[in-house]
């Protein structure tokens, strides 16, 4: 047992009984003391481990600071898109505005700017306005706006745009322009002297007060230009008036009867009734009237 634990192989410090051993020897005969056990616990220095954990402790509040800086300038932008009133004031009220400077378009005969018409609807339009010019040099312009702000009514803002848009009598003589409030369910036409006495002031009555409105009031925007379209080129070409969309009658049934009807109920109410009292009294009478003769 002592032979295992004063092995070599054990560390001097986990065997006493080894060092005690060599204190007795003399000093010459003593080993010189092996550097080995003092060199390794020195050179073993922890710089490179405190290095790695210090890193990590001070990158991290770096990290979280910027963080919330990113944080705290994306709050910023998204408060100031949402409560500024000048952005909200200019998208509610620019667009009619917008449709007066941009001027007449280019390349087709309408401006959608309540985004209410199809692309069938305008290349219709842009087909039957183009035919028309070409033969009777008329060009009609088709405007739809959700709400008006700057004016009272649909006339005047089409008086405005005309007045915009053409400015000396020789532009705008045979200019006609349309307008659709989607919101206000309202209509307008105008334009310069030639357009009204082409299409005649009958036409002109009828297509706001018939085709835009009835048709706006029930949603229906690419009829309404549409049909307001051809009405006007059936007027300057000449032909027969299409006419304007019948009126529905949105009366309805009421489930109130009538006074006569009324009456002629209470009477059949109050027989049934009177019999029912009849049967009553009488029924009972006659069955004890029965029972009493039995005996």
């Amino acid at each position: 047992m002592e032979t295992i634990l004063s092995s070599h192989s054990l560390h001097p410090i986990l065997n006493p009984k080894a060092s005690i051993s060599k204190n007795l020897l003399l000093p010459s005969q003593q080993p010189r003391p092996v550097s080995l056990f003092l060199s390794k616990p020195i050179t073993c220095t922890p710089k490179k481990p405190t290095s790695q954990l210090v890193k990590p402790s001070l990158a991290e509040p770096r990290n979280w600071f910027v963080h919330a800086q990113q944080g705290l300038a994306a709050l910023a932008i998204s408060l100031a898109l949402n409560f500024s009133p000048v952005l909200y004031t200019g998208n509610a009220i620019a667009s009619e505005f917008d449709v007066i400077n941009e001027g007449p378009p280019k390349e087709s005969y309408v401006i959608d700017d309540a985004n209410v018409l199809s692309r069938v609807t305008k290349s219709d339009l842009k087909r039957l306005l183009s035919d028309l010019e070409s033969r009777k040099n008329f060009h009609i312009n088709f405007i739809t706006v959700r709400k008006l702000t700057s004016k009272a009514d649909a006339f005047e803002y089409a008086d405005q745009v005309l007045e915009r848009w053409y400015p000396t009598l020789e532009e705008g003589s045979n200019k006609g322009i349309v307008v659709l409030v989607t919101s206000q369910k309202e209509g307008a036409v105008t334009g310069g002297p030639a357009f009204v006495q082409a299409v005649g002031e009958n036409i002109l009555d009828a297509t706001v007060t018939e085709n835009l409105p009835v048709l706006a009031t029930e949603e229906k925007y690419n009829e309404a230009v549409y049909s307001s379209a051809k009405r006007l080129v059936a007027a300057i070409d000449g032909l027969p008036d299409p006419g304007g969309p019948q009126v529905k009658d949105n009366k309805r049934e009421s489930n109130f009867k009538s006074r006569e009807e009324t009456e002629e109920k209470r009477g059949q109410f109050s027989l049934v009734v009177g019999g029912l009292l009849v049967i009553a009294f009488v029924v009972p009478m006659a069955q004890y009237y029965a029972y009493v003769s039995k005996k």
